[in-house]
């Protein structure tokens, strides 16, 4: 395959600590840091979260700001995709960083189950946020968690809600949501490319699906999302160094399949963004 493969890392997340990992970055200043290693290890696209003082996850637009802003300084062309998602914040304070206008931000489109809890994404929060990347020119990023997540993202590029071409990223490896199986794996594709043909997808493993994933989306010719917001280790053994290690395991991937590794330019092409 000649397409080029671009490849997210997730640097922080909401729940990773440093007593899971003394790699991940919590403060602005870690992320940065580790953004910048990961992008010269390959990675175009940086789905970003922030923390408050205390290490918790927080959607202040202000944090987003900065982090944002160094991103840019540090990493010159990389994608910022900065996330809405729903542990960081309730209602529209997810959404309070979008009129900074970053690249992309993430958009999950359904609720679905998580370890704990539900992962509540109601038609009308969806439909507010789908709403303000509108008017703030900022790509959503379809973050899939089931199949009805595929549907219901291509019925909103339909009408309007959202602007084409979709990128939709499946998430499987979820304790309680939809496992890393590869025949699912395949019917999303499958779907995708009925119901949305033009769209583009990327998918993310959870845990120790994440290198099971990056494989299947590296192999099939998608995109792939790697990163300490998913997963800490690099085996059992070992945790893993940085981001950038991760993003090196995706990289060698891609070497195995003969994928190039996706410059910004080539993401920032990919998805119809300007350079």
């Amino acid at each position: 395959m000649t397409n080029p493969c671009i490849i997210c890392v997730a640097i922080t997340g909401s729940l990773p600590t440093k007593d899971n990992n003394p790699a991940v970055p919590i403060t602005v200043a870690e992320q940065i840091e580790s953004t910048h290693q990961a992008f010269e290890a390959g990675a175009s696209i940086a789905h970003c979260h922030v923390r408050d003082d205390a290490g918790k996850p927080t959607s202040d637009p202000e944090r987003f700001a900065r982090l944002k802003e160094g991103i840019e300084a540090h990493c010159p062309g990389m994608i910022v995709q900065l996330s809405t998602g729903g542990r960081s914040g309730s209602g529209r304070e997810r959404g309070g960083m979008l009129p900074l206008s970053p690249d992309m931000a993430s958009l999950s489109v359904g609720s679905n189950n998580f370890p704990t809890r539900v992962y509540e994404n109601s038609p009308d929060l969806v439909d507010w946020l789908a709403a303000e990347m509108l008017v703030h020119n900022v790509k959503p990023e379809i973050e899939a968690f089931d199949l009805g997540h595929i549907v219901q993202a291509t019925r909103m590029a339909a009408d309007g809600r959202l602007k084409g071409p979709l990128y939709v990223q499946f998430v499987m490896g979820v304790k309680n949501a939809m496992p890393a199986d590869e025949p699912i794996f395949d019917f999303y594709i499958e779907t995708l490319k009925r119901l949305a043909p033009d769209a583009q997808w990327c998918a993310a493993g959870i845990g120790p699906a994440q290198i099971t994933i990056n494989e299947w989306a590296i192999s099939k010719g998608g995109h792939t999302r790697t990163g300490l917001e998913d997963n800490v280790r690099l085996d059992r053994a070992r945790l893993a160094p940085s981001n950038a290690a991760l993003v090196q395991r995706a990289v060698d991937l891609c070497e195995k399949y003969e994928r190039p590794v996706a410059t910004w330019q080539q993401a920032r092409e990919i998805l119809g963004l300007h350079s």
